[in-house]
């Protein structure tokens, strides 16, 4: 059985494989349009690990799917997910858009979208893709438990989202695990969207909360479709540092790579082709900072942060911060950016760093923690810092100081963070 499951990566690898090739031999054929630019088809990168066992060319293809409510203002739908244990399994969503919101819009207006994607213990929550509608994009929200929109079992749902489902699965077929399935579901949906007439398939972003967020680094890796992602607190390293190192302790060194190997997000982020805003706070039970910093600097493209002392830990508050919606504004309607602050540099005791902006600046701090292991349990201290121009200078940052970064606020209140730096050189 095991040989068998093996194969049967190894032949999704060789077939993405084959996809890339062929994709680099149409790129560069003179005279062919079979991928334009508005394709609907992913483009898988050169970087994505042999082992990725996902088709990504079947999950370009809108999938079929009934509508289960057209008369409230956020609809709700089915759509066709992978086979779970054998069946097709079927997906619950909400989705909404100004239209469905019967916001006055021209009739043949075309909105740019998103993908909502939800964390551990949630589901697809109506009142974000209604937020997001109000923005005056169409959202759609999906469950990634196999349920319907009472939080019900569907007969013919994937798996259930417990950590039995995500880590103690680990020896099941990898089609019938639940990050396979959830990550599927999210490109699916992601397609499904694109397909709607009143959607510009070529303006769409993504962000997921926690264990969305988790997925949302994975899919940023996968889907290069879409223009933003915003992971709110989940990242990968999740075996090195992070709430279930007891669930990686009950494994055996081959489990433990194989869960690696296959679903932690280190292996797929760094393909991301679309500018990434990474949202956390300083002392998250889940997602601890040091696993936090490794997992962004493997962006290779744009990235911005929110870094928020204290910040908690769930679906209002992860959805919440307006500088999520102006990250998408920025790349799906030419909105006014985000400040982006250069990589902070030490001097005379001091951090000075450049800031990138087109808006006014009212404010900076410097953030600092002078505690040791555990990450997440440090005490933060926070203190004016100096504006001059472009420049953000701090005040004398304490020599016993272990971790630090800068924030600068601007005049619509969107406060955005330094990457953080470590004075033990955590890479």
């Amino acid at each position: 059985m095991e040989t068998e499951r093996v194969t049967d990566v190894i032949i999704r690898a060789v077939r993405l494989t084959c996809f890339i090739c062929v994709l680099a031999l149409i790129q560069v054929s003179p005279g062919c349009t079979v991928l334009q630019k508005d394709s609907n088809s992913i483009r898988p990168s050169h970087s994505l690990p042999v082992t990725t066992p996902w088709d990504l060319v079947d999950l370009s293809e809108a999938p079929a799917y009934e509508w289960s409510d057209q008369e409230s203002p956020v609809w709700s739908l089915f759509y066709v997910g992978e086979y779970y244990q054998g069946k097709p399994s079927r997906v619950f969503a909400y989705y909404a858009s100004p239209a469905t919101m019967n916001a006055r819009v021209p009739e043949d207006e075309m909105f740019p979208a998103v993908v909502l994607v939800h964390g551990g213990g949630g589901t697809a929550f109506k009142e974000w893709a209604k937020l997001w509608a109000l923005r005056g994009y169409a959202a759609i929200a999906m469950d990634l438990a196999g349920c319907g929109s009472e939080r019900e079992r569907l007969s013919e749902g994937g798996p259930n989202q417990t950590d039995d489902e995500k880590f103690g699965a680990i020896d099941q077929p990898v089609e019938d695990q639940w990050t396979f399935h959830s990550v599927a579901n999210v490109i699916l949906a992601h397609s499904l969207i694109r397909s709607f007439e009143e959607v510009d398939a070529n303006r769409t972003a993504i962000t997921g909360i926690s264990w969305g967020g988790y997925l949302t680094c994975i899919v940023a890796g996968l889907d290069s479709r879409f223009k933003a992602a915003v992971p709110v607190y989940g990242c990968g390293y999740l075996h090195e540092n992070s709430v279930w190192l007891d669930r990686f302790s009950k494994m055996t060194i081959p489990q433990k790579d194989k869960w690696v190997r296959l679903w932690d997000p280190y292996m797929y982020i760094g393909s991301a082709v679309m500018p990434v805003f990474f949202v956390n706070g300083t002392n998250d039970f889940a997602y601890p900072l040091d696993s936090y910093a490794k997992t962004y600097r493997l962006v290779k493209g744009q990235r911005n942060f929110r870094i928020t002392v204290d910040m908690p830990h769930g679906h209002q508050p992860g959805w919440a911060p307006k500088e999520i919606g102006f990250f998408v504004d920025q790349y799906l309607r030419d909105g006014i950016p985000l400040a982006s602050i250069m990589k902070p540099q030490l001097a005379d005791g001091k951090v000075h760093a450049t800031v990138k902006r087109k808006t006014p600046l009212i404010s900076a701090q410097l953030h600092y923690t002078t505690g040791a292991m555990p990450i997440n349990e440090l005490d933060w201290e926070s203190t004016s810092a100096h504006l001059e121009g472009e420049q953000v200078i701090s005040p004398l940052v304490p020599e016993e100081a272990t971790i630090w970064f800068l924030t600068v606020t601007d005049g619509r209140g969107a406060v955005v963070s330094s990457e953080l730096t470590f004075s033990n050189g955590v890479k």
